[in-house]
């Protein structure tokens, strides 16, 4: 029989069981959009948590310091010293707290950062007005504060912040600037934070434990001779304690990211590709039904001289059309259910061409197999059983 002739009857034999051929398609319409829309959305996130990461600098380094007792605690000197080195460009040491941020009859719970002049260069804050802290304010210990656009909308409202007097657990600091807006980050949100002058933190919290400290290269290419001489430095401060610290840089927080990432769309596809065997299973359901249903019809044939070849082709042909139809309708519905995620997230969602492929061809693959055993069972039924069967 000729490859025509089968897709025209396989197609026909489709086109006369509308209602069921449509509900046989709609699992591998639903797998093939999830399976899109799932792994599009992971992939969507990892970009957008990448960004953040690349807006932080190329050449920057990340020092959490772990100890809690006396001998694993990190001075503002000590922490400074470690920046002295020709490879490090900047250094900010830091010291985080929340406290009670008012003004007037409006109180809000904030995050409060204790830092240094070099913080806003080093982690590429923008002011919205005023200024940041400088070095004359923590030489000289002075109550001044950089406040979060939300922190400014949630005590000023539609007050000019500059130069008034908020007090932070009972203790007054003029406000002297505003950060931009949509200054967030992977860890906090700078929208939602209070900066002071860090030498004012420790007389403010009674305590000069630094929590962290940042610091830059000064070319991308020596990121890696910097983080040397800190962990040398460090080593020697903690007297070879590698627990009261820990140190990262972009490459690594890149590295970690890309790693957590592919694994989580991994798993969000293969929980995507269930919906598709379960579409396969519905495939091989219906066409065993089907097979019955013509079982005389396949006697008929066979009595006219058709093969098992022919009769094969044609149950097989049927199966992929499914599949394959169904694939295409979930590959468009994948693209607008990705782009209607990406919308409500309010993040970049686009389905990479890789995942259509794979998706697409993962339906005719799925259609292949779950219709192998249909049409064999059919191309298998003897003329003389065939024509008997009621």
């Amino acid at each position: 029989m000729a490859l025509m002739q089968a897709i025209k009857m396989s197609l026909k034999s489709i086109i006369d069981n509308k209602l069921r051929s449509f509900l046989t398609m709609l699992g591998i319409v639903i797998g093939v959009m999830s399976v899109i829309g799932l792994v599009s959305l992971g992939q969507g996130a990892t970009e957008g948590v990448t960004s953040q990461i690349k807006s932080m600098g190329s050449n920057l380094i990340m020092v959490s310091i772990m100890g809690r007792g006396i001998d694993t605690s990190l001075s503002y000197n000590q922490a400074m010293s470690i920046g002295d080195s020709p490879y490090i460009k900047e250094i900010s040491p830091i010291m985080s707290a929340n406290a009670y941020a008012k003004y007037g009859d409006q109180s809000y719970e904030e995050s409060i950062n204790g830092v240094n002049e070099n913080y806003m260069s080093l982690r590429n804050l923008k002011l919205a007005e005023g200024r940041f802290i400088l070095s004359i304010d923590n030489d000289m210990r002075q109550k001044v504060a950089v406040i979060g656009s939300n922190v400014a909308s949630d005590l000023f409202g539609f007050t000019d912040p500059l130069g008034k007097t908020i007090q932070l657990d009972g203790n007054n600091f003029t406000v002297v600037g505003v950060l931009a807006s949509g200054g967030s980050s992977i860890s906090n949100s700078y929208d939602d934070s209070i900066f002071i002058p860090i030498k004012t933190m420790f007389v403010f919290q009674r305590n000069r434990g630094i929590t962290q400290i940042y610091l830059s290269a000064t070319e991308e290419q020596y990121v890696n001779i910097a983080q040397y001489h800190v962990e040398n430095m460090l080593n020697t401060i903690f007297k070879g304690d590698t627990n009261a610290y820990r140190i990262m840089n972009q490459s690594d927080l890149l590295s970690t990211v890309n790693s957590v990432s592919n694994t989580l769309s991994m798993m969000l596809g293969g929980i995507a590709g269930i919906a598709l065997i379960v579409g396969g299973i519905g495939i091989m359901n219906i066409m065993l039904v089907s097979v019955t249903e013509r079982t005389r019809e396949i006697g008929i044939r066979k009595a006219l001289g058709a093969k098992k070849r022919d009769i094969l082709l044609q149950f097989m042909i049927e199966s992929l059309t499914i599949s394959g139809v169904g694939g295409i309708v979930g590959v468009i519905f994948g693209f607008i259910a990705s782009y209607l995620m990406g919308h409500f997230m309010n993040m970049t969602v686009s389905p990479s061409i890789n995942t259509i492929i794979i998706s697409f061809s993962f339906s005719l693959l799925i259609g292949l197999f779950f219709g192998m055993y249909p049409a064999n069972k059919a191309a298998g039924l003897k003329p003389i059983e065939a024509l008997h069967y009621e």
